[in-house]
């Protein structure tokens, strides 16, 4: 063997070692990681360790694989998961998105309002019944960024656990006839689940897991805008009633042609 191919080849061994050490520690982060967005539920569902164990496995070979290969009880408790989560996800979607759009038919209508001084408070007033929501941690919840190489389900699965374990106290107390009737609609979902295939529930996640991704998408968009308008209008408080009442309206109308809330007025016109 010739000098150059012997550092060649010992160079390749180098750099195979170290890929593998690298390997090995990522591999181990996410195991960390899937660990502790695991074990709360499994615990609470007096899993043994050897069944956490291998939910941790298989969402990681999951993850790697883009999806499938779940036996028909996981692909069901995922089913399970994804509609939870999704309902929490609509209800805080409509709360800031009814928000929003209370304030700009507040706004349109302050414009009848001549005396600045009278349409100042009222924009005031009308900007803090949006901001009021960012204290209300069980109202509105915090969606992680999606990282750069993270797959759709991978997201929708990380943004599921982080759901999972906010609490959302407000709720209020449910009656009798309404938790009956969700112990109703679950065991009609359970029936119909346990009638399907395996391969037909997981077509069923992967429509639920697009569904999910595209209403985070939208939810984020008005949280952050609403999380906007607080730093925004706590900003604007060192400035006295004149140069405060253009930008107080500057908020909200950059808002108005917000993208994001321009996609929430399209859906009010469809409905």
């Amino acid at each position: 063997m010739s000098l150059k191919m012997y550092f060649l080849d010992s160079y390749l061994d180098f750099f195979m070692e170290i890929w593998e050490r690298i390997t090995k520690l990522r591999y181990n982060r996410r195991y960390r990681e899937f660990r502790e967005e695991c074990l709360p539920g499994s615990l609470e569902k007096g899993w043994k360790e050897e069944r956490w164990r291998r939910e941790i496995r298989f969402r990681m070979g999951n993850e790697m694989k883009g999806g499938g290969g779940q036996t028909k009880e996981e692909a069901i408790e995922t089913n399970k998961r994804l509609r939870i989560v999704r309902i929490r996800l609509e209800g805080s979607y409509e709360i800031a998105k009814r928000a929003l759009v209370v304030l700009m038919c507040k706004y349109t209508d302050s414009k009848q309002v001549r005396n600045v001084f009278q349409r100042y408070n009222l924009l005031k007033v009308m900007i803090k019944d949006v901001i009021k929501l960012e204290t209300q941690y069980w109202t509105l919840v915090d969606i992680p960024k999606q990282e750069k190489q993270e797959t759709v389900p991978a997201f929708v699965l990380r943004a599921c656990s982080i759901m999972e374990k906010s609490h959302k106290s407000g709720e209020g107390v449910k009656t009798t006839a309404r938790l009956a009737e969700e112990v109703e609609n679950k065991r009609e979902r359970i029936e119909r689940l346990e009638g399907m295939t395996t391969a037909q529930i997981e077509a069923e996640n992967t429509q639920l897991t697009n569904d999910l991704y595209r209403l985070l998408k939208r939810y984020t968009g008005l949280r952050n805008l609403i999380r906007d308008l607080k730093v925004e209008y706590n900003n604007s408080k060192v400035y006295p009633i004149f140069p405060r009442y253009p930008i107080l309206k500057d908020m909200i109308k950059d808002i108005m042609h917000n993208p994001d809330y321009m996609e929430v007025c399209h859906e009010v016109d469809q409905a």
